[in-house]
C-alpha cells in the first residue's frame, strides 16, 4: 500500500535531497552564459517553475540500485534535466502554449524565437555534460534518445490534428516524446554504475513502460484534471486539437455525425461554445477515458515486472511504489 502522507516522488526526493541540491547546482552553473544574459532568464524561469523532477531522480536512483560510488551520475542527471528542459521550450513554442506549470510560458513572456534558442543552447549544454562522463555507450543511450525524442514531436505534427490517427501512431509519438527520456533516464544510471547488460534492459523497460504510462495519464488529466491541479485548463489539448487516446478511442467508436463534429473541431478548428462539453460527452458515452485508464494501468504493470529482474533492494520497491503512484498523480 502507498503511504497517505509521503507519496513515493516526495520519498524519492528526500533520500536523494543532497545529490539533487548538487545537480542543481551543476544546473545553474551550465546554464549561465556572459555573452547571452537572456539565456539563464529564461531557463531559470522555467526550471525555477519547480516539476517533480522525475527524470534526473530516476537516473540517480538506477544508480544507487547497484551501489554507484562516484559523480558521473550527477553530470547524467543534470543532462537528463536540460534535455527534458529544452524539450519542454520547444513544444512550447510548436503547441503556442501560453502556459506551463500555472505560470506563463517563456514563449509568452520573451518570444518564440527566444525560446527555441535557449532550448538548443540547453541541447547543446546537455551533450557538453554526456561527453564529461566519459563513456561512449552512455552517449550513444543519450543521444539516440534526443533523435528519438524529435522523431516523437515531428509525428505528432502530422498526426496531431488527424481523426485517422490510431492508438498504434499515438504510441509511437509518446514513446518518442516522453518514454524515450525516462528509458534513457535509468538506463544510464545503471550503465554509469556497472550493471550488467541484463539488468540495463530491464531499467530500460522500466523507464519506457513508465514513461508511456506517465504521459497517458497525462493526456487524462487534461480531460479529468482542474487547472488548481495541474496548471492547465480542463481541455486544452481538444483547443488546441490534439488527438490524444482518449479522443483516440472516442473517435474509433463515433457515429458519421458524431465523426462529423470531430472533423470539423479537430481537423478544421471550427470550434464554438459548447463544444468541450459535447466532446466530453462523447467520451463518456463511449467510455473512452476509463479505457485510456485501463491502457495505462497495462503499461504499469509491465514497469513493475521489469522491476522484478532487477535485484532486491529498498530503491526497488520504491520504484515500484513510484509506478503505482504515476497512476494516481494529479499533476
Amino acid at each position: 500500500m502507498l503511504d497517505k502522507k509521503i507519496q513515493p516522488d516526495e520519498k524519492l526526493a528526500k533520500i536523494f535531497e543532497l545529490e539533487m541540491l548538487r545537480v542543481n547546482e551543476l544546473i545553474r552553473e551550465r546554464m549561465s552564459s556572459e555573452n547571452a544574459p537572456r539565456i539563464p532568464e529564461v531557463t531559470a524561469h522555467l526550471i525555477g517553475a519547480g516539476g517533480k523532477r522525475f527524470r534526473p531522480m530516476l537516473t540517480l536512483a538506477a544508480a544507487r540500485m547497484f551501489d554507484y560510488v562516484g559523480d558521473k551520475h550527477l553530470k547524467l542527471a543534470a543532462t537528463v534535466e536540460f534535455i527534458h528542459t529544452a524539450t519542454l521550450l520547444h513544444d512550447d513554442v510548436v503547441d503556442e502554449s501560453l502556459k506551463r506549470r500555472g505560470r506563463p510560458t517563456a514563449n509568452l513572456l520573451w518570444d518564440n524565437k527566444s525560446s527555441v534558442l535557449v532550448g538548443d543552447y540547453l541541447f547543446s549544454r546537455s551533450f557538453q555534460l554526456m561527453v564529461e562522463v566519459g563513456s561512449l555507450a552512455i552517449l550513444d543511450i543519450l543521444a539516440s534518445a534526443s533523435a528519438t525524442i524529435a522523431e516523437g514531436e515531428v509525428l505528432q505534427l502530422t498526426a496531431s490534428r488527424n481523426i485517422k490517427t490510431d492508438e498504434a501512431t499515438y504510441l509511437k509519438v509518446i514513446r518518442g516524446k516522453t518514454a524515450a527520456l525516462f528509458s534513457a533516464a535509468t538506463q544510464v544510471g545503471g550503465k554509469v554504475a556497472g550493471a550488467r547488460e541484463e539488468d540495463c534492459e530491464a531499467l530500460y523497460e522500466y523507464g519506457d513502460a513508465l514513461g508511456v504510462a506517465f504521459q497517458i495519464i497525462d493526456d487524462l488529466l487534461d480531460v479529468e484534471g482542474s487547472l488548481e491541479n495541474t496548471g492547465k485548463n480542463r481541455g486544452d489539448d481538444f483547443r488546441e486539437r490534439k488527438v490524444t487516446l482518449p479522443f483516440i478511442k472516442a473517435i474509433k467508436k463515433s457515429t458519421k455525425s458524431e465523426l462529423a463534429f470531430w472533423e470539423e473541431t479537430i481537423e478544421k478548428g471550427n470550434q464554438i461554445d459548447g463544444d468541450w462539453e459535447k466532446a466530453l460527452l462523447l467520451m463518456e458515452k463511449y467510455d473512452s477515458i476509463g479505457a485510456t485508464r485501463k491502457e495505462a494501468e497495462l503499461w504499469i504493470q509491465k514497469a513493475k515486472l521489469a522491476l522484478e529482474n532487477l535485484p532486491e533492494s529498498d530503491i526497488r520497491v520504491l520504484l515500484t511504489d513510484l509506478a503505482d503512484y504515476i497512476l494516481i498523480r494529479s499533476k
